[in-house]
Order: structure tokens, then sequence, then C-alpha cells
């Protein structure tokens, strides 16, 4: 039997995908930039794999397909001798020591067992502290504090996510709600603006309010401990499986759904219809 592949084999493949003379077309081709996509697309496909699936096989084939994307961006990198995959493994390693003296107090991943006596107790205390030395590595770096608590917020994170961390950023200055009814109160102000904005009748308004409606659905997410992407990520997909349902009961009644945009208004499936059918296709669901 072959031996298993190793991290080696895969670093050597990448290379060899990469050799201008013998290598692979499509791999020669690609850039940072245009790997971007693929690697978006990767991560994605993760997340998908957690929340619908419950497979350790194809789990365990998406990170496969994940790494990959890593080893393509550092054989990038060494082709123009900047770093490599093993400089990677360096530099994350000593950051998570360095960001862990509770667990490693000598400053090295092999030395001396940390005491238990000033060990952060809570994931709340652990995070302080990581933000702590984080803070600590700027100022040995020579670098100036962040003129703004909000800087560093990634700005290509999807919106949602990127609305919750600049508000917990914000929250830990005191700048925050104590009390989650408040924010439903916020919510219920944003909506109502809403409404003075289609009275208006001006589009840039309407977008503006209905941004600060979503901003602060966000916010709601974020009080209840509910991860607003993820959130969405599930609704999304309750709505695709009802509205297949839809599908499916309108052909069982011989009526495709298609007929719905008919032109002919005897052959059109209303909205009220449609309507009754998905409640059907709730009560389906939950059966």
């Amino acid at each position: 039997m072959e031996r298993p592949y190793s991290l080696k084999d895969l670093l050597n493949l990448m290379a060899r995908l990469r050799d201008p003379e013998t290598g692979c077309p499509w791999d020669l081709k690609q850039t940072r930039a245009s790997l971007v996509p693929h690697t978006l697309e990767e991560v994605y496909e993760v997340i998908e794999c957690i929340e619908e699936e419950n497979d350790p096989d194809h789990l365990k084939e998406e990170l496969g397909d994940l790494l990959l994307q890593i080893v393509f961006y550092a054989q990038l990198a060494k082709e123009e001798e900047q770093y490599n995959f093993a400089d990677i493994v360096d530099g994350l390693t000593n950051k998570l020591v360095t960001r862990h003296p509770h667990i490693f107090p000598e400053g090295r991943l092999y030395a001396g067992e940390a005491s238990a006596a000033n060990k952060p107790q809570t994931p709340a205390e652990v995070s302080e502290l990581w933000q702590k030395v984080k803070a600590m590595e700027r100022e040995a770096k020579g670098e100036q504090p962040d003129a703004s608590i909000l800087v560093g917020v990634p700005l290509n994170l999807p919106s949602m996510t990127r609305a919750a961390k600049l508000q917990k950023r914000a929250a830990k200055v005191g700048f925050d709600w104590n009390d989650p009814l408040l924010v439903l109160d916020k919510i219920e102000e944003e909506l109502a603006e809403i409404r003075q904005a289609l009275a208006g009748g001006k589009q840039e308004e309407v977008a503006e309010e209905v941004g600060d409606f979503i901003f602060a659905s966000v916010n709601l997410a974020r009080h209840l401990k509910v991860d607003p992407e993820s959130a969405v990520r599930a609704t999304n997909r309750k709505f695709e499986r009802r509205f297949k349902i839809i599908e499916e009961l309108c052909l069982e009644e011989g009526r495709p759904l298609t007929l719905a945009i008919q032109a002919d208004p005897k052959q059109r499936i209303d909205l009220q219809q449609l309507d009754a059918y998905w409640e059907a296709a709730k009560q389906r669901e939950n059966q």
C-alpha cells in the first residue's frame, strides 16, 4: 500500500503545478487577485458543510480545498522570494504562543507549564488579554496607537458581519444599549423612518433608512448572541425549502408556478393563492 500523502507532498505538488516549463497552464496563469474569488468560495463551502450537513468526510474534503488556497498563496510568495509556507507556520505559531501568555508564560511552545492561579477563567477574560497583548506587540514595533477604536475592522467582510464588529468595538467604550428591548425600540424607530422616506418618494432616502434598519437589526442579533450572517443563511435555506414545496404543490394541482406570470388573468396564480401555498408549505415542512 502506498504511503499516505503528507503536507510536504502537497507543497511539492503545488511547486510542480507552477513549474514554468512543465506546470499546468491554469495554475501558471493565477495571481493573488485571481485566486480571491476561489478562496471566498472555498470558505463558504466549508461553512455550508458545517451548518447544513453532518458529514465528516465531506467536511474533510472541503477543508482540504481551503488548505489548497493557502498553499497556493505560499507558493506565489516563494516564487517572488518573499516567504514560504514554513514562514507562515512559524509566524502563526509564534503569534499564538505570544498571545496566550496564560498557557505559555515563558513565551515558548515547549516550555514549562503555566500556573493555574493566574489563568483567565472565562472566554471574555481571554479576549481582553488577547487585546492587551496585541497592543503590546504594536508598541514593540513602534506603531502608534490607533486613532480610532474602529480601525482594523476589515472593509471586505460581509456587510452584516462588519456591522456587528463595528458595534462590538463601539460597545467597548460604552457606546451601546444595555437592554435588547431598547434595541427593539430603535428598530421600530427605523421602521417609522422608512415609512416617512417612502412617503417622501426619494429613493436615496429610502435606501439610507433601509440600511439603518438592517444595521439596527444586526445590533439586536448581537445583543441576543445570534450571529447575523449565520441567521440569514439559515433563513435563506428555509425560504428555498418552502419555495420548492410551493412549486411541488402547484405541480400537484396541475398549475405550474410559471403560470403566476402569465398575461392571461384567467391562467394567473394570484398572490392570495401563492400565500395559501406558502402556509401549506410551512405545515408540510413542520410535519
